[in-house]
């Protein structure tokens, strides 16, 4: 994540406020990227990305928490703006279903 990505991101991320020291933000979601792009399992995360564990903790608390729209609303006006957005489609295909007919053979 670039310094500029991460500007635009860090006022979005949840801070505790109170407990033991944690991972830093920008760390764990590089993690979240990471593991998103390279598909791996959460346990095979690198550990420049600090404790698996507390990666998937963050992505899941966030993920309930709503913070990844809330930051898709933040960082999408501007980066349309600047045109920026590059639109992309991916489709997990193992839960797409077609009825039989959809395939449209004779």
């Amino acid at each position: 994540m670039t310094d500029r990505q991460w500007e635009l991101l860090a006022p979005v991320i949840p801070r505790a406020v109170t407990g033991r020291p944690r991972v830093a933000g920008r760390q764990v979601v590089n993690g979240m990227v990471y593991t998103s792009r390279t598909g791996i399992s959460w346990r095979d995360l690198p550990e420049r990305y600090g404790p698996w564990q507390t990666v998937y903790t963050r992505f899941r608390r966030y993920a309930i928490g709503g913070m990844f729209p809330r930051a898709l609303q933040l960082i999408q006006p501007g980066a349309d703006a600047a045109g920026d957005i590059d639109l992309l489609v991916q489709i997990y295909s193992t839960i797409v279903r077609a009825h039989q007919h959809a395939a449209a053979t004779g």
